[in-house]
């Protein structure tokens, strides 16, 4: 009887062992493919997010394509003197200036058509030159203050720069006057002309800015057509 009972207790130690080995392989298991899982779910939202950058970034690259192709066809209905590498060269700057100041590239190239109907080289009875008839010393003062290079006036004949410069004076007029009306119009009969007129209780001239906004929508009725 003690024989069989110590045999008895000597089995239920073994069988414990047994059944705990059993245990710690399942567990050891059953930790791993929950940490494979893991893995592979977080491998998976990783590609998804890059996927989706990627998706993002594409849209964003066709976004581009499509805003400079519609600047492109804009510029060649109108442009008049221009050759095909200038042209190329007016649709980056309209595109990066826009961008930078957070324009519609419609507003300037609407300015652009009422200033100078995007003719090549013109000149107004004022003394302002080019696309967007900017006046020698305002195109000076600018470079000044922006640590621009200054070339000279007849710099405000080279398309790209002229640009650049009638942006960024659009740009600093709305700053100052806190409205891209008031702006426009300052733009047009200078600033210091207009903060007169509005001190002394005087309406603004209202005939530059009611062009610009014509040209504007016309564009937009034209070439800003919804996407499908």
């Amino acid at each position: 009887m003690t024989l069989g009972v110590r045999f008895i207790r000597r089995s239920g130690v073994l069988i414990s062992k047994f059944i705990s080995t059993i245990l710690i392989l399942l567990y050891i298991t059953q930790t791993a493919v929950i940490v494979y899982l893991v893995r592979d779910r977080n491998n998976l939202l990783r590609i998804q997010l890059e996927q989706g950058a990627q998706i993002k970034e594409q849209q964003l690259k066709i976004g581009e394509l499509e805003e400079k192709l519609k600047i492109l066809k804009i510029i060649e209905d109108f442009q008049v003197g221009f050759k095909d590498q200038e042209i190329k060269e007016l649709t980056s700057v309209i595109y990066d200036e826009s961008k930078k100041y957070g324009y519609d590239p419609l507003l300037i190239l609407s300015l652009i058509l009422t200033e100078s109907q995007f003719k090549s080289g013109q000149i107004s009875e004022m003394g302002a030159l080019g696309l967007m008839q900017v006046k020698p010393s305002i195109g000076r003062d600018l470079c000044q203050k922006r640590g621009l290079n200054w070339r000279g006036e007849l710099s405000l004949f080279e398309p790209a720069f002229n640009i650049q410069l009638g942006s960024l004076y659009l740009f600093e007029l709305i700053l100052k006057f806190k409205d891209v009306k008031k702006a426009i119009i300052a733009y047009n009969v200078g600033e210091n002309a207009l903060k007169l007129r509005l001190k002394a209780g005087e309406k603004p001239p209202t005939y530059f800015l009611s062009q610009v906004v014509k040209k504007y929508k016309e564009l937009k009725a034209k070439y800003d057509l919804p996407k499908s």
